[in-house]
């Protein structure tokens, strides 16, 4: 409480650019990771808020220096999960008066370039989709872990309808069992531990169960190579791959899932002369 009024606050530092190449000559080439990383301090410092007394403030410029630091410190290659729980245990414990941390960091989906048929040592290109993670840590070592997916785009050219859907006056959009689907899938799953002494020590364990679960939404999505599955409705087919990720890995607790429809509707111009010219547009 503060002069009468229940104060909630955290203070960080967002938008921390880092990279960080590991040279491997002798083991496949060298590696390289981009993250975006936003770290927020559960801390006491009312004094700051109520008389400007800054005594107990972890400056950003600190926040942001350490993130450096600890990617530096890296000697090994680690998963984007393993920096964010390095990060989040780091700060804290090391400032007395800080109670928890929160780290958060999109990796930008750098992959390595095939050249002549073969992995370039050390070139790479920008993929697509890109790999997000959260983490809380408390002083008590208490720990809350999520992974996620950013825009992941997914399009099959059939299969997929919409029928028997509320119709009102304000209805135009004609019932269909033949429509083109797409998405941008924004997801995010939570692991089920809940201490640091739980995390397994494989440092690519994150990066495995991150390829896994977008396998399986991917299969979901889009079924059997040959011949496809039915999607009736983007609700549907939204549960279907939520399911799926739950029933097939047993440390994720529970799955996120937005999948706005991204709509390719067709357009009549037909005329006289070509009664049945169809286009389509997204």
């Amino acid at each position: 409480m503060a002069e009468g009024f229940k104060l909630d606050q955290k203070h960080g530092k967002s938008r921390v650019r880092v990279s960080r190449v590991w040279r491997q000559p002798l083991s496949g080439g060298d590696a390289i990771v981009e993250w975006n990383v936003s770290v927020s301090l559960f801390s006491d410092c009312l004094p700051a808020y109520t008389s400007g007394d800054n005594s107990a403030i972890v400056a950003t410029d600190s926040m942001k220096n350490t993130v450096y630091a600890k990617a530096k410190e890296c000697s090994e290659v680690v998963s984007v999960e393993v920096f964010a729980i390095i990060l989040a245990r780091h700060f804290s414990s090391f400032y007395p008066q800080v109670s928890a941390a929160e780290v958060k960091i999109v990796e930008k989906p750098w992959e390595r370039m095939v050249v002549s048929g073969r992995p370039h040592s050390h070139g790479f290109k920008l993929g697509s989709e890109m790999h997000t993670t959260e983490v809380t840590a408390k002083k008590c070592g208490a720990l809350s872990l999520a992974s996620g997916i950013q825009q992941l785009s997914l399009l099959k050219t059939t299969m997929s309808g919409f029928e028997e859907f509320v119709r009102d006056k304000y209805t135009l959009l004609p019932e269909t069992r033949e429509r083109m689907m797409a998405t941008e899938v924004t997801t995010s799953w939570r692991y089920t531990y809940d201490h640091v002494s739980q995390i397994p020590p494989d440092p690519f364990c994150f990066t495995e169960r991150y390829k896994d679960v977008k396998k399986v939404l991917e299969e979901t999505f889009f079924g059997p190579p040959d011949t496809g599955v039915y999607s009736p409705s983007v609700q549907n087919t939204l549960y279907l791959m939520a399911k799926a990720v739950l029933n097939r890995f047993q440390d994720i607790a529970s799955i996120h899932l937005r999948m706005p429809n991204l709509h390719f509707l067709p357009v009549n111009l037909s005329s006289k002369e070509n009664p049945t010219m169809v286009k389509v547009r997204s």
